[in-house]
């Protein structure tokens, strides 16, 4: 019999120069909202994120900080961990490129690529920035304010000589574009896809993939005179992670090659263009699926450290709540583009989403049941078209999400889980129940019944993205926590009549602002 199908997907590897920000929690949030989908359905999930630790930047900021760099990204990592364990993140490890497994694997990497002639060495000389930890050739840079030339992200550039090993990235420019060709969905979404083959028609050189010049990385086995650079140590965390160089045994055939890295835009060329070069130069199948998303604004701002105007998803959760911040960050835009963050928009979602649609759907269902039906899961008789057509869209709702999901359109799949939600606050307008309570009380049971089963199926396909108050509801409707996976969504494990519940209350509730002074 064969096992459970596998699911591998990545977070980029957080910098450890960085303070963890919205950024960071919006990636690892769109990560932890698939692995949570894919296991309720039943995959055998993999869910990596860490840390990325090395290079010239950690070392001059550990510098400055007048501590060693492997206390420095001790102290700093942990905070990225602290951020993953406050949103409730369900990764599955933790990745730490100083780590002794992830020195084993990029070595590795190295040999093979040495070993098939991927890799000779040179000397380099060229604009390099070290914020960016990238070389940029002359005609990619900029004017910066000042009238000096920067790199296209604003970093300042200085002009770099040194001993050198190349990657040789200019012979793999046409198989590149054969394996996009081959591979249509290997990047996400199609305009970054675009972005990526015009970057690569226009000509590819080979790769710097070492320096001399500061020391705080992995030595290139054979010549400790250099070490890697930093983007072919990082881009080897994903392989590391699955058990590299073992291949023939553990967890790497299992799930390598992985299903999804999900990057910021910022990043998109190194993964969508060095990796697979990496990975297929050393003889490894390329990743199925890169998917770079947008960047936040902050009330319109760009997000700077200047403008001191950076979202720290901690401060959000604690003013909004945890299943708020999660829900308005995957629903607010389409995901793939550019989005605001504004208090406006989070309590409009608030309100009006969570709590107006979806708390007071569950909470006027479930009240109406502990007043009328004795707190039990009503009885229910003949079905009319109404009920099965609501009945049906909820059913429905498992296949059209799991499709959705598999494009990472976050958006679109809560769009579609919110039709649903309407359709049945509709439902309820039009049934009335309490009129039926009077008219005809047992068709009353059965529009309480067909509504309670209905936010069941909800509840449990909502866990994903709201986890904490998708709970509270299913612990409302009294099902128990072994019938909670996506097996347990079709009309044969429907609520059972009789079934005592606990008295309801509200889970999305209505935000108000704090007068001032209060």
């Amino acid at each position: 019999m064969a096992g459970p199908k596998r699911y591998y997907l990545t977070t980029p590897i957080y910098y450890v120069n960085d303070a963890p920000h919205i950024g960071h929690a919006y990636t690892t949030l769109a990560c932890d909202a698939l692995a949570r989908f894919k296991r309720l359905d039943g995959f055998d999930v993999k869910f990596l994120t860490g840390t990325d630790e090395h290079g010239q930047k950690v070392e001059k900021s550990a510098q400055a900080a007048g501590i060693d760099p492997q206390a420095f990204t001790d102290k700093v990592s942990q905070n990225f961990r602290d951020l993953a364990a406050f949103m409730g993140f369900t990764n599955d490890d933790f990745i730490r490129t100083t780590e002794a497994r992830h020195k084993a694997a990029c070595q590795e990497i190295w040999r093979r690529l040495r070993e098939r002639g991927e890799i000779y060495l040179g000397s380099y000389s060229g604009w390099y920035a070290v914020r960016d930890e990238a070389y940029y050739a002359e005609s990619e840079l900029v004017d910066g304010p000042d009238g000096s030339k920067v790199a296209p992200s604003g970093a300042p550039v200085e002009w770099v000589e040194e001993p050198s090993y190349f990657f040789r990235l200019s012979a793999w420019q046409d198989k590149l574009l054969t394996f996009y060709e081959e591979n249509p969905d290997f990047i996400l979404p199609k305009t970054r896809r675009n972005e990526v083959m015009s970057f690569v028609k226009g000509g590819l050189q080979d790769l710097s993939v070492s320096r001399t010049s500061f020391k705080w990385g992995i030595p290139v086995p054979g010549d400790d005179d250099h070490i890697m650079y930093v983007w072919l140590d990082a881009l080897t965390n994903y392989t590391t992670a699955v058990g590299f160089p073992e291949t023939e045994e553990g967890e790497f055939p299992t799930y390598w090659p992985a299903d999804l890295h999900m990057v910021g835009k910022d990043i998109l060329r190194f993964h969508a263009v060095y990796w697979p070069a990496f990975l297929m130069g050393a003889g490894l199948e390329p990743p199925m699926r890169v998917f770079a998303h947008g960047w936040w604004t902050n009330e319109g701002q760009k997000i700077s450290k200047s403008l001191g105007n950076v979202i720290d998803p901690i401060d959000l959760v604690n003013r909004y709540g945890l299943d708020q911040v999660r829900y308005f960050l995957l629903r607010e835009v389409p995901f793939g583009n550019d989005g605001d963050f504004s208090h406006t928009a989070m309590v409009h979602r608030m309100n009006g989403d969570l709590a107006n649609d979806f708390g007071n759907l569950a909470q006027r269902v479930l009240s109406m049941i502990a007043k009328n039906c004795g707190g039990n899961v009503p009885a229910h008789g003949a079905r009319t078209d109404d009920d099965r057509a609501l009945l049906g869209a909820a059913y429905d709702l498992h296949r059209a999400l799991g499709e959705l999901l598999d494009r990472q359109a976050f958006h679109e799949a809560l769009e579609t889980l919110w039709v649903v939600i309407r359709q049945a606050n509709a439902y309820v307008d039009r049934q009335a129940p309490w009129k039926l309570r009077k008219e005809d009380p047992d068709r009353m049971a059965t529009v309480l019944y067909v509504l309670a089963e209905t936010i069941r199926v909800l509840a449990l396909l909502a866990q994903p993205f709201v986890p904490g108050a998708a709970g509270k509801l299913l612990d409302q409707l009294a099902v128990s926590e072994n019938h909670r996976d996506f097996s347990f969504l079709g009309a044969e494990h429907e609520l059972s009549p009789g079934t005592a519940l606990p008295k309801p209350q509200g889970v999305f509730p209505r935000f108000v602002e704090a007068e001032e002074g209060a």
